[in-house]
């Protein structure tokens, strides 16, 4: 697997330290040492291939680790923190990843059988060796950045065979679930999707649980197992990192931002707030402005 992935080094190695986009369509890359704010953010679902370095990235309580020839699903969106760090040899942290769609693995799933299951409450996110398999459709998407005119008519073939070979995996049952109506994970996301457009609104575990379709106990259980979070736990951090965009985007005083992701106590999102950042709002905020030329928080890098 070397082999491999020298050349996916070598096609990747035009990556920045942030998110690079790499003319494919839901295909990104990044490089080096990354500021601390852009991994600190809502994830999208995805999966994340390591070609130098490390990173850690630990969403509640559960902090995991991956190395080169590991990858990473994310079958949901959930709020985590990361750190990267460069190999032993001081090569920069090098990685690629694939945005999920959903219409995408269900018209894949369509011609699959179902993979095996994970437990009942299993984590929506996990880490696992790669395979020769995984790594070869990978090197055949990332040389489409060097024949752009192919892209159209080849990415779709091979964002499948990637989809498939991960399908194949440890983790396929988190793209199976969350592609398929009514698992548990698919519920769960229901939930998860409401709180991210409705994250400022007071939020009741009991309408959750119901547009899951599950008992409140029951409910409470897959959340936390899911995202490492309990529902109220989930719906304040992602109230934090938006008030941390914001105050990043110069947007208001910290007052006003705290009313406007749903605090109704300005001392108590201080308090949330530097426990989660490290420091209050305003100090936070001036120390990441002398670090970033642009406001704001790019979308994370994978």
């Amino acid at each position: 697997m070397e082999t491999q992935l020298h050349e996916l080094r070598y096609l990747a190695a035009r990556a920045e330290n942030c998110r690079t986009e790499t003319g494919i369509p839901r295909v990104a890359m990044v490089q080096g040492e990354i500021p601390e704010h852009q991994l600190a953010a809502v994830y999208d679902p995805m999966v994340n291939l390591i070609l130098n370095g490390s990173k850690t990235m630990t969403v509640g309580d559960l902090t995991l680790r991956y190395d080169p020839a590991t990858y990473f699903v994310m079958s949901v969106d959930l709020p985590a923190v990361g750190s990267v760090h460069p190999s032993a040899a001081g090569e920069p942290y090098l990685a690629v990843s694939l945005t999920l769609t959903p219409a995408i693995l269900v018209n894949l799933l369509a011609d699959l059988p179902k993979p095996a299951g994970g437990a009942l409450y299993d984590p929506a996110f996990s880490v696992a060796p790669v395979t020769p398999e995984l790594l070869d459709a990978w090197l055949r998407m990332l040389r489409l950045m060097e024949r752009p005119d192919e892209v159209a008519a080849l990415a779709p073939a091979h964002e499948r065979e990637i989809l498939f070979r991960v399908l194949q995996g440890p983790m396929g049952w988190m793209l199976h679930d969350i592609a398929t109506p009514d698992t548990a994970l698919s519920r769960i996301n229901l939930a998860i999707q409401w709180i991210r457009v409705h994250f400022a609104e007071p939020i009741r575990v009991e309408a959750l649980a119901e547009m899951a379709a599950l008992s409140v106990s029951t409910f409470h259980r897959h959340f936390k197992a899911v995202t490492a979070l309990s529902p109220l736990q989930y719906q304040k951090h992602v109230r934090l990192l938006h008030a941390r965009s914001r105050l990043l985007a110069g947007e208001g005083s910290a007052t006003t931002i705290a009313f406007g992701v749903g605090y109704e106590s300005p001392s108590q999102f201080s308090r949330e707030y530097a426990r989660q950042f490290g420091l209050p709002p305003s100090r936070d905020a001036a120390r990441l402005s002398l670090s970033a030329e642009v406001p704001g928080l790019p979308a994370p890098a994978p």
